[in-house]
């Protein structure tokens, strides 16, 4: 098996007689198998425009290929894979007005998040801090992985805040499909290092209470997400 492998799941001693059934956790398998091809997505294992092997990718997953195919239907709902008849699944190209719409999108919506999140309280302000806290130490570390899981928690978090259920859907489906484009484009240590210091802007205006402030900086730090991700991106990301 590959060292990256799920491992199968250890065979249970039989229940004792009349003893109620295991549950089958075919749901957390699905949702492992699911996360796992998403981090192939978005850290370019799984390039843009490539074809998806169901069977190749099972067996270097080491699971049967229904959760493969189960995932990738629960991808393609996020827009993150083309389901193609006749060719199976490709990783979704965007074009580069596609991703600039989506930032335009994701500005306003995190601008008004922001606005609205100041108010939350004390104990949720106080994590999405220590997130931020988090996030500046894999930073330091140069962990980058880490470093966007948690930089992506952060913005969801802020977002959760404004107590807007509806707010949080629409962000959540534009920020799935952006996830893979939003990585590459701190590949550059002057990209990362300025998104940094825009997190510790608005962070810190979020601690502040200032609602009007963090919906500013929330904007601006969107809008120089493109400038940043255009550098770097390859022709497959640019749709061209």
């Amino acid at each position: 098996m590959p060292a990256d492998a799920i491992p199968a799941a250890a065979t249970a001693p039989p229940a004792p007689e009349g003893a109620p059934l295991a549950p089958i956790r075919r749901a957390s398998l699905h949702a492992e198998v699911t996360a796992r091809v998403r981090d192939l997505i978005v850290d370019g294992t799984l390039a843009a425009g490539a074809p998806i092997h169901e069977v190749e990718l099972a067996g270097q997953l080491g699971v049967s290929r229904t959760p493969v195919r189960e995932a990738l239907k629960v991808l393609a709902s996020e827009g993150l894979v083309d389901l193609l008849p006749g060719r199976g699944a490709v990783v979704k190209v965007f074009t580069a007005k596609d991703a600039q719409d989506m930032l335009a999108l994701i500005a306003l919506l995190e601008e008004h998040a922001g606005q609205r999140a100041a108010a939350a309280g004390d104990e949720e302000i106080a994590a999405i801090v220590a997130l931020h806290e988090r996030m500046r130490e894999h930073y330091a570390r140069r962990e980058r992985p880490e470093y966007f899981r948690l930089n992506q928690e952060i913005h969801n978090a802020i977002v959760r805040a404004a107590g807007n259920a509806t707010l949080a859907m629409l962000h959540g489906v534009l920020r799935a499909r952006m996830r893979r484009i939003r990585y590459i484009g701190n590949q550059s240590p002057e990209n990362w290092s300025a998104a940094m210091a825009e997190h510790e802007g608005f962070i810190a205006a979020l601690a502040a209470r200032d609602g009007p402030r963090l919906g500013r900086l929330l904007r601006e730090h969107l809008d120089n997400t493109w400038p940043r991700v255009s550098s770097v991106v390859t022709g497959a990301d640019r749709g061209v």
